[in-house]
């Protein structure tokens, strides 16, 4: 496993995060497209990157040759207000030009079990991205205040899948599919989007070399290149 180096930049309110975020991932986009034809990046659900989403939307990329996988999702109907795949409609790809880029949601209660939307979304990727396992170009992540991540949360057997590009999962009783973590690590660029008070000690775990990975899933994110952080003052303070 690579020794996993982190950058946390730190922002003073999540207004500024989210400008800060929204930069920080449109600048990766045109730079990946200054070198290749096709942009490859999976984003996070939650609250957290709703208003960095909004702002992405504005930015004048090339959002023709821009393709977004999702890290996770829950296994419910995609136009479930639940659904990460909603979320990204409705902020993202709401209106032009970024709706321009092109969406590959994760397939899930149209197939008959969470086990073959895995299977489904696992060949998905393969197809479209290089790879054994496939390279994103970017993946935006958020960090639970248990310290999982995408849907790799403690405890889940998602943690030991080193096998798939994808897995089911479970959490706050819903079943999700999951990128594993292999797929996770061999992207090029990780950025953890992190914001409140409710996450200090998660993100401190994160942090600690001497954590473990079963208690904190996110460990688990080990890629070549550095680890950047965009957090707000709520989630690094420690009085």
């Amino acid at each position: 496993m690579n020794i996993t180096t982190y950058k946390v930049e730190v922002a003073s309110d999540s207004e500024t995060l989210a400008f800060h975020a929204a930069k920080k991932i449109a600048s990766h986009i045109e730079q990946t497209l200054q070198q290749k034809d096709r942009c490859h990046m999976a984003l996070s659900g939650g609250s957290t990157p709703e208003k960095t989403y909004n702002l992405l939307a504005r930015e004048n990329l090339k959002w023709s040759q821009v393709d977004i996988f999702l890290g996770d999702e829950r296994w419910v109907d995609q136009a479930d207000k639940r659904s990460n795949s909603d979320l990204i409609r409705r902020t993202l790809l709401a209106e032009y030009p970024s709706n321009e880029a092109v969406f590959h949601p994760v397939p899930t209660t149209e197939l008959s079990t969470p086990e073959a939307s895995a299977k489904k979304f696992s060949t998905l990727l393969s197809e479209i991205c290089p790879g054994d396992p496939p390279v994103l170009d970017l993946i935006l992540l958020g960090l639970g205040d248990d310290g999982h991540t995408a849907s790799l949360f403690p405890g889940t057997e998602s943690l030991n899948v080193l096998d798939r590009y994808a897995t089911v999962s479970n959490g706050t009783g819903l079943d999700r599919i999951t990128l594993t973590p292999p797929v996770l690590s061999s992207a090029k660029k990780v950025i953890f989007l992190v914001s409140g008070k409710a996450k200090r000690v998660a993100l401190r775990r994160l942090l600690d070399s001497s954590e473990s990975s079963i208690r904190t899933p996110a460990k688990l994110v080990c890629p070549r290149s550095e680890v950047l952080i965009l957090a707000d003052e709520h989630s690094v303070q420690t009085n």
